[in-house]
């Protein structure tokens, strides 16, 4: 199955509506100015026109029903031909993708297709969607406005220094010591609700940029103190990014003097 193959007859009828739509909306018109300086006769006449107009825009109405009760939004789902589909067109945009279905990490966001609804979950966002073309379109869009927003390393590194510092005098380790990036996420989003406002991966995605920021020569904090990023591994405990030229990478720790 394919929308694509849908949607050309679906544009077709819809513009037949709009046609009919002006048409309705010109010979109302005219039947009030008809009805105001009583002329009946031309009256009549529109009032036949108008419903075969009327006639017509129902016969189309009903065609544009058939089409999208004909189409097994259910099966497009559970077959794996939407997701196939939504795959091929992130290799087409650059889109880099991870995972299997029907979760996928699509950097930063995270995207689940609920088969059972058919409905398309970007991060928290539920998005009904049938199109996976329009979907891949929407995470495009949000990934180019997220690149483009405003981010201050430096206070962010200060953050993640502060955090840094909590987690080595809660454990009683020396300064300098790798500490996981995960450990002082969960100490700057000590509380559920404000995991729901800032989760892992929107975390993930600062680290990405600050990690940008340190690959082209910003290695110290507002106040001076300098950190490092420690061995890319992967794991658990690592944190998937994807650098500024788009090429994948694990974090797991870094570290502050």
């Amino acid at each position: 199955m394919n929308y694509e193959e849908l949607y050309p007859s679906l544009i077709s009828d819809e513009k037949s509506v709009k046609e009919s739509l002006a048409s309705l909306q010109k010979l109302y018109k005219g039947i009030v100015r008809e009805t105001e300086s009583g002329d009946l006769k031309n009256l009549s006449r529109d009032l036949e026109t108008l419903a075969n107009a009327a006639s017509s825009l129902s016969a189309v109405i009903e065609n544009l029903r058939r089409s999208v009760d004909g189409f097994d939004t259910r099966a497009y789902f559970e077959s794996g031909d939407f997701a196939a589909q939504m795959l091929e067109i992130c290799g087409e945009k650059g889109i880099d993708v991870k995972g299997d279905f029907p979760v996928y990490e699509m950097f930063p966001y995270r995207v689940r297709l609920d088969v059972e609804n058919q409905d398309v979950y970007l991060d928290k966002k539920r998005i009904s969607c049938a199109r996976p073309s329009s979907f891949v379109s929407t995470v495009k869009t949000g990934q180019e406005k997220l690149k483009k927003a405003s981010f201050n390393a430096q206070n962010f590194a200060g953050e993640l220094a502060e955090a840094y510092d909590l987690e080595i005098l809660k454990n009683g380790r020396k300064k300098g010591t790798d500490v996981y990036l995960t450990a002082l996420y969960k100490l700057m989003t000590p509380m559920s609700r404000s995991r729901r406002d800032y989760d892992l991966q929107s975390f993930s995605f600062d680290i990405a940029r600050l990690y940008g920021e340190f690959i082209t020569g910003m290695t110290e904090t507002k106040n001076g103190r300098t950190f490092d990023f420690g061995p890319t591994r992967i794991g658990k405990k690592s944190i998937r990014i994807l650098d500024a030229n788009g090429k994948e990478q694990y974090l797991a720790t870094i570290r502050f003097l």
